[in-house]
């Protein structure tokens, strides 16, 4: 059997890029602690961005699956947790260089009028061969993503506003709809940030507001 080591595993995650900016977990330090137990078993602590993130499964899958990608691995145990909450602090040096050029994800986005805003999706879906889902931008940037969000990304088609979208994804979850708001808000950043949604306002900044709780 293969010795398995924490580091082997972190090298591993390396590979695994967080769903809200184009950088791996490692980096952006949510990776709060790997073990590897009896029998080359790994559980691993890590946390998320914001408690509200809607692609908090698919993250969790993801990290699964690199870490098995590490010879000998066996079993995989994913914990979320909350405490200490993250912080920027917790990025790597090279992280926060590249949040820093980036810019746009740094700054207040403003306001825009959501009877009248009509997002379309842009950029394409690749299949890869373990079966996961990427949605890739213009420069080649990959996002993991579940076939929920996929579903969402089709529905923006630069015809819907983004009050029917709301509407749409609520019919889909068979939520009510003031359930899912906050979630699409989520998702809408998160494509327009990651370049595979843009919203036409006659603006080149960002241009979705959301409220602090």
């Amino acid at each position: 059997m293969s010795t398995v080591t924490s580091e082997a595993v972190r090298n591993s995650l390396k590979q695994c890029m967080d769903p809200e900016v184009p950088l791996n977990i490692v980096d952006m330090g949510l990776i709060y602690g790997i073990d590897v137990v009896e029998n080359n078993d790994v559980n691993i602590k890590m946390t998320m961005t914001t408690q509200g993130c809607p692609l908090h499964e698919t993250l969790v899958q993801d990290v699964t699956r690199y870490a098995k990608k590490v010879p000998g691995v066996n079993n995989v145990k994913v914990d979320i947790v909350w405490d200490p909450p993250w912080s920027m602090d917790k990025m790597s040096d090279d992280a926060k260089a590249i949040l820093k050029n980036m810019g746009a994800g740094l700054t207040t986005p403003a306001p825009i009028n959501y009877e009248t805003a009509m997002p379309q999706g842009v950029g394409k879906l690749v299949k890869q061969d373990d079966g996961s889902l990427v949605l890739a931008n213009e420069h080649e940037q990959g996002f993991m993503v579940n076939q929920a969000i996929v579903d969402f990304w089709k529905s923006c088609n630069g015809q819907r506003k983004i009050t029917e979208l709301v509407e749409l994804f609520a019919q889909q979850t068979g939520l009510q709809r003031n359930q899912v708001e906050k979630e699409v808000m989520q998702l809408v950043k998160q494509l327009n940030d990651g370049g595979l949604l843009v919203i036409p306002s006659g603006s080149d900044g960002p241009n979705v507001e959301f409220k602090k709780n």
